[in-house]
């Protein structure tokens, strides 16, 4: 077995056993492929992560809507996922097992990107490359099927299908938008929630599941104002890891380059597309995404989808899988409101303040929380200590509160401060069992940020000893100025050595 592969067999037992992702589910009836369970430490990480994108968006003024998951195949019609939403599908000859072909061809060659591939360059590739089932070994046909992903259900006799990513479902209240932002543009939307995609041969753990939380932010704008947007001077010197198509061709690294200098170089079509490009790359930064792991790819005209002018991937760099789109970035014109005025008989043009009648163009930020919530587990997991290294803003608990014994009163001073705490809206816990060096590897696995141990001298000074989890230092701090000090150790660049007497 390959070192990648002992990594990820190492990283998915460890998130198994501390609580972050279980399946695929249901695990007592062997699974199905593509389904996971998010365990306490996981579900307090995602949840992070989707409140600091919640942030970012809010700080970039746009708002948050919901809309449902199911809608009636009319709209799917409409938006063209019924015809264009089709993977290419190669079937094994000997046990009949079927593969996504070019998620099949970047795991065994070391092509990045095989999406948008023809299928005879597909089947050449399995060909040339020799690859072979990885069920069984056998040879594959010589054929490449389509295969929609929609996942179709009935709503009361009434043919309907689940949503396969919210940008529809974000569309169709257009209208309402334009009356609740006093008709005026641009108009800032974005929506969290779950969607569906029946994938042929989920794998990748949650990287490619069938159910999933998708996370998009969408703007309607006059295409004549893409190169008239206030905001681009708030990040035209903003530095980018861009890897334009010209770098790929000519086999370049990508490159740092102000968004300026992208659009002077011609990589970038608009100040507000730019401006969109900027707002995806922030929000992995924020969530705790190394920079140096983070690059935007661009799509070739092979690769684009239907609808897009313009489109750019963010890519994080894993320890398991490589290179990983997390991201789309995507210009998509005018395709998706003339396509439902169309199909709808509903007049989704708009008039502007200078008068003009015009279809609104969208630029949109795709993606979904279960990616970045995997990218933290893969990139911040020290395999050899087994600990969980996340950054301490999004740690799924951010201190554990320990009795240094179960007696003396020392665990109802433990219990008091976990309750302070506890009101305080920090994410905290109560250990007293086992040794504090069990009590300190375990939550050193789960991730906490912070251990507080009561001890004897507490009841003397009232002062407890933080633990920090990656450097293992520790200091001591007064009762009541823990809620400050573990604040300011969460969200600022506080030394940890400053926030208290060494030990």
């Amino acid at each position: 077995m390959s070192e990648k592969n002992d990594f990820v067999e190492d990283l998915v037992s460890h998130v198994k056993q501390n609580g972050f992702i279980w399946g695929p589910e249901p695990e007592i009836y062997n699974g199905m492929a593509g389904f996971y369970t998010y365990g306490p430490s996981g579900k307090l990480l995602k949840n992070k992560l989707e409140n600091v994108m919640r942030d970012v968006f809010r700080d970039y003024k746009y708002y948050e809507v919901e809309a449902p998951i199911l809608l009636p195949r009319k709209v799917w019609e409409a938006s063209g996922h019924l015809e264009t939403f089709i993977d290419p599908m190669v079937l094994c000859s000997k046990c009949e097992g079927s593969y996504r072909a070019d998620k099949l061809i970047e795991e065994k060659t070391e092509i990045e990107t095989a999406d948008g591939f023809s299928d005879e360059k597909l089947l050449s590739i399995i060909d040339e490359e020799n690859i072979k089932c990885p069920s069984c070994g056998g040879s594959f046909e010589e054929e490449v099927h389509d295969y929609n992903l929609m996942m179709k259900t009935s709503v009361a006799g009434q043919e309907a299908y689940n949503r396969p990513e919210t940008a529809t479902t974000t569309y169709l209240p257009f209208k309402r938008y334009w009356r609740y932002f006093r008709k005026k543009l641009p108009i800032k939307v974005f929506q969290v929630g779950k969607a569906f995609r029946n994938e042929i041969s989920p794998r990748q753990h949650v990287l490619r599941g069938r159910e999933f939380t998708q996370a998009e932010g969408q703007i309607f704008v006059d295409p004549e104002k893409k190169n008239d947007w206030d905001e681009y001077r708030n990040i035209k010197d903003k530095k980018l890891p861009l890897f334009a198509e010209e770098m790929q061709e000519n086999n370049r690294k990508w490159e740092n380059i102000t968004v300026e200098e992208a659009r002077e170089q011609g990589f970038l079509s608009s100040e507000a597309y730019s401006w969109c490009l900027a707002v995806a790359y922030d929000l992995f930064v924020s969530m705790g995404i190394p920079e140096e792991r983070i690059r935007l790819r661009e799509h070739g005209d092979d690769e684009k989808s239907h609808y897009a002018k313009e489109a750019w991937d963010v890519e994080i760099r894993l320890d398991s899988f490589g290179w990983t789109e997390v991201c789309g970035v995507h210009d998509r014109t005018d395709y998706d409101l003339s396509s439902h005025d169309e199909h709808s008989h509903e007049d989704l043009t708009v008039t502007t303040q200078d008068g003009e009648k015009i279809t609104p163009h969208i630029l949109e930020i795709a993606f979904g929380t279960d990616r970045p919530t995997f990218a933290i587990l893969d990139i911040f997991f020290e395999e050899e200590e087994g600990k969980m290294e996340i950054p301490k803003h999004v740690a799924p608990i951010d201190a554990s509160v320990f009795p240094l014994v179960s007696k003396e009163g020392l665990p109802e001073i433990a219990e008091e401060i976990y309750r302070q705490l506890h009101e305080q809206k920090f994410d905290v816990e109560y250990d007293e069992r086992g040794s504090i060096g069990k009590r300190y590897a375990r939550n050193d696995a789960k991730g906490t940020a912070i251990c507080i141990t009561v001890d004897f001298q507490t009841k003397e000074d009232d002062t407890v000893t933080l633990r920090d989890r990656d450097s293992e230092d520790q200091v001591r701090v007064k009762i009541e100025d823990l809620g400050d000090r573990l604040e300011q150790w969460l969200y600022t660049d506080a030394e940890f050595e400053d926030l208290g007497e060494p030990v």
